[in-house]
């Protein structure tokens, strides 16, 4: 279903480069499928109906959870960082003792 709407924003030159790699494809068209599921869209033709506006809005909604979720992985890579940094100089510190 929202293969048609990654297609769409293609064909609107909608997409970012980064957007439009093979490797961040099936993310965007998850994201699409979350977001037009949230707003009650659930088949091709709907998808075909919408508006260039329309689907503006929901390419934008798709940044939006993109980010948070990079945000929150960068997050979490972080706390793992200074937890190693943390175990590392405790390490150090025992062995020194």
């Amino acid at each position: 279903m929202s293969d048609l709407a990654y297609q769409r924003f293609i064909a609107s030159y909608m997409l970012t480069y980064e957007e439009q790699l093979p490797q961040n494809r099936q993310e965007i068209i998850d994201y699409t499928e979350d977001v037009l599921q949230a707003k009650g869209i659930e088949c091709d033709k709907r998808i075909s109906e919408l508006s260039e506006e329309q689907i503006r809005e929901i390419l934008e909604e798709v940044r939006r959870l993109r980010e948070k979720k990079k945000n929150k992985r960068k997050k979490q890579d972080q706390q793992q960082d200074d937890s190693l940094v943390s175990d590392q100089q405790e390490g150090i510190v025992m062995t020194q003792q």
